[in-house]
């Protein structure tokens, strides 16, 4: 998975190579590899050790594509990229059986790019429906189901928050 630390404009893959048994692993970040143990995991944060030093990160908040962290009493905010129309796609129902689902709603707050189709057109699951701009990133808003587009509830350039409709696919 990619990930970019925001104000510093630097990328890093980071990937589990090896899991060692008793919360410790391998790690390799980016062609580095490193040792880490895991010591205390909880839904507010989590204490380590990575190579040999002892860390502690507290979560603030998580949103589809950020999260927001102290690490060491440092404020960091991470932006994850990797497969980010993958999840949109499939919190937008493309992941399920949601063929009762009549709406294509929004995951993301975003600019409307482009509409990729119009009133009318027969669409197959996994086709895309329009392009959002949230945070730079382009992404696309794929279809749930196959259908018809029954309407597009979006217009090019407008603006759309999380949970808006952007198309109703019958």
């Amino acid at each position: 998975m990619n990930y970019k630390i925001l104000d510093i404009e630097k990328s890093f893959e980071g990937k589990i190579t090896e899991n060692l048994g008793n919360n410790e692993y391998v790690i390799k970040i980016n062609d580095d590899e490193h040792k880490l143990k895991i010591l205390n995991m909880t839904s507010k944060g989590i204490e380590f050790i990575l190579d040999q030093k002892y860390h502690r990160a507290k979560y603030l908040e998580q949103s589809t594509n950020e999260m927001n962290l102290v690490i060491d009493n440092v404020p960091i905010t991470l932006n994850i990229h990797a497969h980010f129309d993958e999840i949109v796609y499939k919190n937008t129902g493309g992941g399920g059986t949601g063929d009762a689902q009549l709406a294509l709603k929004s995951q993301i707050p975003g600019k409307v790019v482009s509409i990729a189709v119009t009133d009318g057109d027969s669409v197959k699951k996994g086709d895309v429906v329009c392009t959002l701009e949230s945070m730079k990133m382009q992404v696309a808003v794929k279809a749930h189901k196959d259908g018809v587009i029954k309407s597009i509830k979006v217009k090019e350039a407008a603006t759309v928050a999380k949970g808006d409709v952007i198309a109703e696919i019958e």
